[in-house]
């Protein structure tokens, strides 16, 4: 009796499995026939938001086709909830999310971000002509970029508190030594020529970095700008597990896994992912702006 029944319910979900994956397929033949519309028309090179037209196109596909294989299998919420659920506590949770995410990212991110890029920054610009300083900081760096983040979070709880401060202390550490790294790296790149011209009008330390340099690293210190925008993001949510008051992204994210309620726990992970991909899109429009003169940017590389 079990065999038999076990054997109808397989003949019942063959024919569902297989129109999710002929769904599945049929969304994938649409979606790349619209990709190779967009290539063709070269409606991408018209406007700058075609650019990300593709990338919107298989994110689509993988909703729906997420959104099919949950309903299909019958996936229950606490394993893998569906994008429509998400959607719902994303939309139902507004005012928590907002207060999460102004604890989170305004407070601890940001200032953590500008405080440890700018400090790097700083810092590379006044160890720049002394190679004792560079070797001694530079491994020293590299040991503090290896310590995981769930060794140093608890440290700075104890040091500066439960509230944002630590948390930005954590993103202080996080962001330091990548611009630190990048900003030498990019001083480093100019030309020989361009340095030797400069010589040749006497020019001075100063007017040499503003007029030279400076413009060479500029490249390098973008990089470093779009890379903390995401380690910012991530340090700051996970020092959010080792203390934090009641609010916060990282503390909603524990808080609604103990909960099993994994609806609010990728409601709350989209809030995240949409602040840091805000965060490297505007970096990359500002890094085009700036950099409009280098070969990278003028072949549509960056």
């Amino acid at each position: 009796m079990v065999l038999g029944g076990e054997k109808g319910t397989l003949r019942q979900s063959v024919p569902g499995i297989t129109g999710l994956l002929f769904g599945s397929y049929g969304i994938w033949l649409l979606l790349a026939q619209l990709t190779r519309w967009v290539d063709k028309a070269q409606l991408k090179q018209a406007s700058g938001l075609w650019g990300w037209s593709v990338p919107a196109l298989f994110a689509l596909f993988l909703l729906l086709v997420w959104q099919m294989l949950v309903d299909g299998f019958a996936v229950p919420p606490v394993l893998l909830p569906s994008p429509t659920e998400i959607g719902s506590a994303f939309a139902g949770s507004l005012d928590m999310l907002w207060q999460d995410f102004r604890q989170t990212y305004l407070k601890s991110v940001l200032a953590g971000y500008i405080m440890g890029c700018g400090s790097g920054f700083i810092v590379a610009l006044l160890i720049d002509r002394s190679p004792f300083m560079q070797k001694g900081l530079l491994p020293f760096g590299n040991i503090m970029s290896s310590i995981p983040i769930v060794g140093i979070a608890p440290i700075m709880v104890m040091w500066f508190g439960f509230d944002w401060q630590s948390k930005a202390a954590v993103v202080v550490i996080m962001t330091f030594f990548p611009m630190l790294v990048n900003t030498l790296s990019g001083l480093a790149s100019a030309g020989k020529l361009e340095q030797e011209l400069m010589r040749t009008y006497a020019a001075s330390h100063v007017q040499s970095l503003l007029t030279t340099r400076l413009p060479y690293a500029m490249p390098f210190i973008f990089n470093a700008l779009k890379l903390n925008s995401t380690l910012a993001l991530i340090g700051a949510i996970v020092a959010e597990f080792f203390g934090t008051p009641i609010v916060g992204m990282g503390f909603r994210i524990s808080t609604e896994v103990g909960r099993m309620n994994l609806s609010m726990v990728w409601a709350t992970i989209l809030v995240a992912a949409l602040a840091g991909s805000i965060s490297y899109g505007l970096l990359t429009l500002l890094e085009r702006r700036v950099t409009f003169w280098h070969p990278s940017v003028r072949a549509g590389k960056r």
